[in-house]
């Protein structure tokens, strides 16, 4: 049960050279500032300055600009080379600088809006502030922590010590099962009336990420399943998420919920989704690249004119 990935997932792909072996330069921020070409992305705890017209764009900042100079190295990450051009995360306090040539924007809803590539960019940027500002002190000595190899290493400064920590990403699994022309979507109470999407969950420790999608599905759904296919991965830094996408085939598909993680859960055939029913997740998420993969296999038109039909309809009513 194979499906094709069509195209790369929001937040992923080569938007970035990362050059990991310029993190080890000395001086490394001087270097970036003296270089005329240097472009700084500013942020203020999970947000990022942003040019909002005429469609928001990420505020690059030159190496003059007040905020730059002002910068301790300890509040700035080499990001690497983007289009070519050095690229370093400024991390700001709330109160410090001039933010009137632009808006410090939440990437979540922004994302849709942002050029692909600068979307990416956003949410590495993002990763690596939450990662840094919950390991402040050291989880062994509760010394304070110091940032290395510019930005990417936290460092305990109690000699005695000395534990290292390096960035850390939470690997979810996210799944859609199949029982021929029908899928499984499950929805929570937090959601919009209307809502479902596909089957998720955190990997625990000594865990597969198969049995992970099967635990899931069992716990959420009561569904067991069988043939598991990887089709792809998307990061999501809301805060920490790694997201790996699978398809899988039910071998028992009745449905039993057996947690209170979902609201709800029913089987959908390609036809319901077709007509509208269920609403399902925005084209930017993983869970609607799974279903779409699934529905174009086996529908006369795409899910992505199709959805674009029914948005129209509903906007006409």
């Amino acid at each position: 049960m194979q499906y094709e990935r069509q195209r790369t997932n929001l937040f992923a792909g080569p938007y970035l050279e990362r050059n990991a072996w310029e993190r080890d330069a000395e001086a490394w921020l001087e270097i970036a500032r003296a270089d005329a070409s240097t472009r700084f992305v500013l942020a203020r705890g999970t947000a990022h300055l942003v040019a909002p017209a005429p469609a928001p764009r990420v505020m690059f900042l030159p190496p003059e600009d007040p905020r730059v100079c002002a910068a301790r190295e300890d509040d700035a990450v080499l990001l690497g080379w983007f289009d070519g051009v050095r690229c370093v995360l400024i991390e700001s306090a709330p109160d410090q600088g001039d933010d009137s040539a632009g808006r410090f924007e939440e990437l979540r809803p922004m994302s849709p809006l942002l050029p692909e590539r600068e979307a990416g960019l956003l949410a590495y940027a993002r990763a690596l502030g939450i990662w840094r500002a919950r390991h402040r002190y050291c989880g062994a000595c509760g010394t304070a922590m110091r940032p290395r190899r510019a930005g990417h290493v936290l460092a305990c400064s109690n000699p005695t010590c000395a534990q290292e920590v390096f960035p850390r990403i939470d690997p979810a699994i996210i799944v859609l099962v199949t029982d021929g022309d029908r899928a499984l979507l499950g929805r929570q109470a937090s959601w919009p009336p209307g809502r479902f999407s596909t089957i998720a969950g955190f990997v625990e420790p000594g865990e597969s990420l198969e049995d992970a999608v099967a635990r899931e599905v069992y716990e959420e759904t009561g569904v067991r399943v069988g043939a598991v296919s990887y089709h792809s991965s998307q990061p999501w830094p809301f805060p920490s998420s790694l997201m790996l996408g699978f398809h899988a085939a039910a071998t028992a598909p009745e449905i039993t919920r057996r947690d209170r993680e979902l609201e709800d859960a029913q089987w959908f055939t390609r036809a319901d989704i077709a007509a509208g029913r269920p609403m399902i997740s925005p084209p930017t998420a993983i869970s609607y690249r799974l279903i779409e993969a699934w529905f174009d296999a086996g529908w006369s038109q795409p899910l992505a004119d199709v959805e674009a039909a029914l948005g129209a309809a509903r906007r006409a009513r």
